[in-house]
């Protein structure tokens, strides 16, 4: 299956992605902010979620929350 944005766009490994609105981070005190650029996504077993790198933390995403660059 493949792992598809909230819009319905098939993601890649190495795609950069932004965040569509604002999501607080678990176990953190950090929000990203909507428009939060994350680049380098690496795609993992589940097709709802990426792996990538936002504001200097490696981090898992839900990719209902996404839009592909």
């Amino acid at each position: 299956m493949e792992t598809k944005d909230s819009n319905g766009t098939v993601l890649a490994d190495g795609d950069s992605v932004i965040l569509i609105q604002s999501l607080k981070v678990k176990g953190s005190t950090t929000t990203l902010k909507r428009g939060t650029v994350v680049k380098k996504i690496r795609l993992t077993d589940d097709t709802n979620e990426i792996e990538g790198k936002a504001d200097g933390q490696q981090m898992v995403l839900k990719t209902q929350f996404l839009k592909k660059v």
